[in-house]
């Protein structure tokens, strides 16, 4: 966050906090102000109710380092005009999907203007930025932002429903019909609810570790074929020794960020340093000329649930609502990983059942089930699970360890011209591939319905 946003911000934030100092008991409590959050209190508040929104940090969004692309459509039905106000790097006109081993990369590369003006597709931005501007929305709309504060626990009422939170303040307990956990992955509050299975484990959770690394504006435009706000996004499979996972490097205004996407399991198993990884990945002959002569900003990691529909917890319980990534709703399919669309989305509907559950007077799990009816009849559900297998697949041994060797080879071959010899047809290269990366043609068949079936 830059000076100037960090100064205008810190009124409504200090107001808020001594207002909650004074008054304790709300409609909803929403703990987390990431995009989950904010969305919920902004929906909340509209509605005429009273929400907390608690924030452990000094302010919306200090707590995360993460940067990223951004899907904002969902904001169509919060915010008229978004894309007039939302703090934006650069939106998204370049859109790349990069195959590599370590001497090899193949680019799926799609520019198209059509992404250049309203309403956008995708925007690169800081998440410090981008918070704050959200739940700014959600103070000026009426909720009540308490930050610096910890929810360390759940209040429970009668027959065991949630009526509130404790915090690390003292006298600190926050009392509400509604509480909608949206305080990110490893949701303490929805285990504490009992809503995330027992065998819950780390292998539906990645490592992302990036560098941020400055360069000029121009030289980022000149390099990435870029103008105005124009923006680049590459996703790359084949970049992590066989641990399962991925890389990326995208465009800021005057920075990229480049990075990885590692599984828990497998990067412990594997003895390697997510930085030496991301050093393999800047000095790879397709990434090097992008990143080269730039000056290190900023390390930073964080944690991403991407086992997608089948990690989900229960969503619904007596007063309680989980969202975001709290709820594992990041979608991590091979072309695809998104996670602040499903947030926004996933609280603008946790907003929207509890004030309908409040008006009914019934915050039962019954009557905050219209919850999950709103999530599986939008994008939200549907597309996790339409896409449950993928997540499974994208981690495979064989799609992160042998298909990047065998899609670079046959597409070498095909444009290798070696006369005298007559060209090999496709199917001679694609035996051979598989042989040269020990891909039996059964399973190659198998794994490619499996990705038909879920995107077709």
């Amino acid at each position: 966050m830059d000076e100037q946003t960090e100064t205008a911000y810190a009124g409504p934030a200090s107001k808020s906090a001594e207002v909650a100092n004074n008054v304790r008991a709300f409609d909803v409590v929403v703990v987390g102000a990431g995009p989950a959050g904010s969305a919920a209190a902004l929906e909340v508040a509209r509605a005429g109710y009273s929400v907390a929104l608690v924030e452990r940090g000094p302010f919306p969004g200090s707590k995360n380092v993460y940067g990223g692309v951004v899907y904002g459509r969902i904001l169509d039905e919060l915010v008229p005009q978004w894309w007039e106000e939302i703090p934006v790097q650069r939106w998204v006109t370049r859109r790349a999907t990069m195959i590599m081993t370590p001497t090899q990369a193949l680019t799926v590369d799609l520019r198209t203007q059509d992404w250049g003006r309203p309403p956008y597709n995708g925007a690169t931005a800081h998440r410090a930025d981008l918070d704050a501007w959200l739940a700014e929305l959600a103070v000026a709309a009426g909720a009540v932002l308490v930050t610096s504060t910890v929810a360390t626990g759940l209040l429970r009422g009668p027959g065991g429903s949630v009526a509130g939170v404790r915090t690390d303040r003292p006298d600190g307990d926050l009392t509400a019909s509604v509480v909608i956990a949206c305080d990110g992955v490893n949701s303490f509050l929805a285990k504490e609810a009992g809503m995330y299975p027992a065998e819950h484990a780390a292998e539906h959770v990645t490592l992302g570790v990036k560098e941020t690394i400055a360069l000029p504006r121009e030289v980022i435009d000149e390099r990435f074929g870029l103008s105005g706000k124009d923006g680049a996004d590459i996703e790359i499979l084949g970049c992590t020794r066989g641990i399962p996972g991925g890389g990326f490097l995208y465009t800021n205004l005057e920075s990229v960020s480049v990075g990885v996407v590692l599984g828990l399991t497998g990067l412990a198993a594997s003895k390697v340093r997510p930085e030496e990884l991301i050093a393999d990945l800047k000095q790879h002959p397709a990434i090097a000329p992008l990143v080269c002569g730039g000056t290190l900003l900023e390390y930073s990691a964080h944690l991403i649930p991407e086992g997608g529909y089948r990690s989900m917890p229960d969503l619904v319980g007596d007063g309680i609502l989980v969202a975001g990534d709290a709820a594992a709703m990041c979608l991590a399919a091979g072309i695809w990983l998104e996670g602040v669309n499903f947030a926004l989305g996933a609280g603008m509907y946790a907003g929207r059942a509890a004030a309908a559950a409040l008006k009914s007077g019934d915050t039962s799990k019954s009557g905050l089930s219209g919850y999950r009816t709103m999530l599986e009849d939008s994008f939200v559900l549907a597309d996790h699970r339409k896409l449950r297998k993928v997540p499974g697949l994208v981690l495979s041994h064989r799609v992160q360890t042998r298909y990047p060797g065998l899609i670079c080879d046959l597409v070498q071959g095909l444009f290798t011209v070696d006369n005298p010899a007559p060209k090999p047809g496709l199917r001679r290269l694609l035996r051979r591939s598989a042989r040269a990366h020990e891909v039996r043609m059964r399973d190659l068949v198998r794994d490619a319905l499996v990705g038909m079936r879920s995107f077709g």
